[in-house]
């Protein structure tokens, strides 16, 4: 605004102004601060494919100048602005990108011993993208296991990354040390469904979109609000969310993956074997009723994380590390980008004919298993999915019965009161 007054008034070259996209906060002394969003302002003008130059105060320009292609100017002071935009002025300095640090190593799986199912589950999910519940008594390592995806999934382009710091940019809560790495985040289950999709006026992006091309981890999944868990269920399927406010709409991405623990019932003892479970029926019904038919139907992998005897514990070698098993998921995700363009959990209904063929006795289980259980058609196709992505671990190029088989145990929904 200050800039516009003064190309308005003749004291700057408004042909030099033309040719600069600026942004900043002016102090009353005329010092510029930083502003949140520099990245994504930065990213936004890059695509855009304007012929412009952005200016930034020197503490927001260092961050911008990460996207390349782009030339970033960094000022102090208004009035180094207006010295640069005279007719003969001196065009202001270049920011230099900030120094990229080496980020720590990631939780390894090798530190969980035994749970050899759910790790399990944590490689088919890496590997086609698939969202995850896992439904256990307290202390199986439900957590731990969630925390070691992002380092089983595959590692991220950089127009990933770049899209992934703009929304934390956005938030002011972008961090270098985490540049390239998937975001974890983990609310807290008290969080609102403004927290959770975004909102608020202005429009914020909220946790959803802060895990943008990452993990977004929902602990004890049906103490959240009901609400704020049915608030995602049209970004679990479309990948963004539009927030519509009487003034104006804001969309903003939300490519996540959901990994989300429970307890199978109020107690947390359900079908543990080292302690009774002292809940009615009607208590666990309730319990688990909390999470509505809908919002399961839009998970793909349902499985169980059941308690390992402390003995056991003691006597069990340390597991495969991460680094082995993010190995296979990265060769089973290039096989579905080559063959479709989209990791598999991705794939729209009308694909699958195309990309996920099933032989003849994998058609008759899957189909017969539909029937004997109730799916849904969104259920049928996730399953179908998850099946894609385990003959892709194999290596095979069509659906065979025993990668259903094992799609339909990855989805075994929650434990009842009376099994």
């Amino acid at each position: 605004m200050a800039l516009g007054l003064l190309a308005a008034n003749g004291q700057v070259d408004a042909a030099r102004l033309a040719g600069l996209e600026c942004a900043g906060e002016l102090s009353l002394a005329g010092e510029l601060r930083p502003v949140r969003g520099a990245l994504a302002m930065a990213l936004a003008l890059r695509q855009a494919g304007l012929r412009r130059e952005l200016l930034l105060p020197a503490a927001s320009a260092a961050e911008a100048a990460l996207v390349e292609g782009l030339v970033v100017r960094e000022a102090r002071h208004l009035l180094d602005v207006v010295a640069a935009l005279q007719p003969e002025g001196d065009a202001l300095p270049r920011a230099a990108a900030l120094p990229r640090r080496p980020p720590a190593d990631p939780p390894d799986l090798a530190d969980i011993k035994g749970q050899a199912g759910p790790k399990r589950a944590l490689e088919v999910a890496a590997a086609g993208g698939h969202s995850l519940l896992m439904s256990g008594p307290p202390g199986t390592g439900k957590s731990m296991l969630a925390q070691r995806l992002p380092g089983l999934l595959p590692p991220m382009t950089d127009d990933d990354a770049l899209a992934s710091a703009a929304v934390l940019s956005l938030a002011g809560q972008f961090d270098l040390a985490r540049w390239g790495l998937r975001p974890f985040r983990a609310p807290h289950h008290s969080a609102s469904s403004v927290a959770l999709v975004g909102g608020g006026s202005p429009p914020r992006p909220g946790e959803i979109s802060l895990a943008q091309h990452g993990v977004l981890f929902l602990d004890e999944l049906p103490e959240f609000p009901r609400a704020a868990l049915e608030a995602l269920r049209e970004p679990l399927e479309t990948g963004r969310i539009l927030i519509s406010r009487a003034a104006r709409q804001a969309e903003f991405p939300a490519r996540f993956q959901l990994v989300a623990a429970m307890n199978p019932c109020p107690c947390g003892h359900l079908g543990n074997p080292l302690r009774a479970c002292r809940c009615t029926p009607d208590q666990i019904a309730r319990y688990q009723g909390r999470l509505s038919g809908p919002f399961l139907d839009r998970i793909d992998l349902l499985i169980e994380v059941t308690a390992v005897p402390p003995r056991d514990l003691q006597t069990m070698a340390p597991g495969e590390p991460s680094a082995a098993v993010a190995a296979r998921a990265s060769a089973a995700r290039r096989r579905a980008l080559s063959r479709q363009g989209v990791a598999n959990a991705q794939l729209q209904p009308q694909d699958l004919t195309a990309h996920a063929v099933l032989e003849p006795a994998a058609r008759t289980l899957l189909e017969r298993s539909a029937e004997r259980l109730g799916w849904s058609a969104r259920s049928f196709h996730r399953v179908l999915r998850v099946a894609r992505t385990v003959a892709d671990l194999a290596g095979a190029e069509g659906i065979g019965a025993g990668h259903v088989a094992e799609a339909i145990q990855l989805r075994r929904g929650l434990p009842s009161a009376g099994g």
